[in-house]
């Protein structure tokens, strides 16, 4: 009896010293979520602040470097929401960084492909930047010929955040926090949009998008990383291998708009339900890659859509998420021009996998909505976890003497 009496009051003294913990560490994550100190560290999990530059009108502009427990890092600028460097290990366990981007804020301000950024209200285009809600048309700003893209001329990728970095046992997060004023662009609605980026102890980096409005509008809230696991230097991502979980695509027009039509990817180069090398088809594709593909998860339900596995590095990329499309764009308007990091990004250098709902929704009520009233909360989850996979060991195949 002595011996069982010892036991429970060991469990005892534990639980005491481990909810003590518990309720050190929760303190802390209040308090530097408050203050958003330049830096945080508890263990192995560091969040640093530094100055990034200043806009024209005298706006600074910080960066944050999230550090997870294995050493994984991200930079993230509250300029755009933009994730600037993200470095993830290889088979070797050697850190590169694997996003394109620019190295100050100058080459963002000056121009970009959306490198890394946050986009909003909506992501992807909108035709003729028109929509109707409740028989009322609102027009929006047209910023690629008659079109609508990307939340127009100045779209959540050029505001300034406010942000709170916490660090939790899961790993370093950086909440984002903007305001989309009524009328902002053309949209109708004060829309509170709240984004966190998570960089997880299990390497993935978690994004959580978050949304109300006072006054029925559209939202369509995505991440426009552009992705090179050989590292952004390594040249093209031709030789990725890509699976995507979708049977169906939405092909579009002459002005890469949406038909309204969904139809198979069986039997055409879209096809991307077994993994495949990205530049296997890639010629038969005018253009390129950029489209949005329907996938097979139902929507709100947070599951593994694709998977981009790097053969020289080892390094893997799987994707999940709670939304309907997935927009896989193969790097097709990179030219030498675009020059950043220390490298020159030239055509297919990185490819982007955006999760969204579809391009166009608003004029197409066969699509899922992307409508959200007064009283309603917009949520959505996509997170990107690195791995490795071991080289393979298999021989070629001799060929036939025959």
């Amino acid at each position: 009896m002595t011996f069982f009496r010892r036991d429970k009051m060991k469990l005892k003294i534990y639980l005491l010293a481990a909810m003590a913990f518990l309720a050190v560490l929760s303190g802390c994550e209040e308090e530097t979520a408050s203050n958003d100190p330049s830096k945080i560290l508890i263990g192995k999990i560091s969040i640093d602040k530094q100055p990034f530059g200043q806009l024209a009108d005298g706006t600074e502009v910080d960066i944050y470097t999230l550090k997870n427990a294995n050493g994984m890092t991200a930079k993230i600028t509250n300029y755009g929401g933009i994730v600037t460097e993200l470095y993830a290990p290889d088979r070797k366990g050697k850190f590169q960084d694997v996003v394109l981007g620019y190295e100050n804020l100058e080459k963002y301000l000056e121009s970009s492909p959306y490198f890394g950024a946050l986009i909003g209200r909506y992501g992807n285009r909108i035709a003729k930047g028109k929509f109707a809600i409740d028989g009322i048309e609102y027009t929006l700003t047209a910023n690629e010929g008659e079109n609508h893209i990307h939340g127009g001329q100045k779209g959540f990728d050029k505001v300034v955040w406010k942000t709170q970095a916490i660090a939790t046992f899961s790993g370093p997060s950086l909440i984002l926090t903007y305001l989309s004023k009524d009328g902002e662009e053309g949209y109708p609605g004060n829309l509170k949009t709240r984004v966190i980026y998570t960089l997880t102890n299990d390497n993935e980096l978690k994004i959580s998008y978050e949304a109300q409005t006072d006054k029925t509008t559209v939202v369509n809230l995505t991440h426009h990383g552009y992705y090179n696991l050989a590292g952004h230097k390594s040249g093209d991502i031709l030789g990725h291998e890509l699976m995507i979980s979708a049977d169906n695509f939405t092909p579009v027009d002459e002005r890469v708009i949406p038909t309204g039509r969904i139809i198979p990817v069986a039997d055409s180069p879209l096809d991307f339900r077994e993994s495949t090398p990205i530049g296997s088809r890639i010629d038969q594709v005018t253009g390129g890659y950029d489209h949005n593909y329907v996938l097979n998860n139902k929507i709100g339900n947070f599951a593994k859509i694709a998977t981009v596995y790097e053969p020289k590095s080892g390094r893997v990329m799987e994707v999940s998420t709670s939304l309907p499309g997935l927009q896989f764009y193969s790097g097709n308007f990179l030219d030498a021009t675009s020059k950043g990091k220390g490298a020159t990004y030239k055509k297919h250098s990185g490819f982007c996998l955006s999760t969204q709902r579809f391009p166009d929704s608003p004029n197409n009520p066969k699509f899922p909505s992307a409508v959200l009233k007064p009283g309603q909360k917009y949520h959505s989850l996509t997170s990107y976890k690195f791995s490795t996979r071991p080289e393979s060991k298999e021989k070629p195949k001799e060929e036939s003497k025959e």
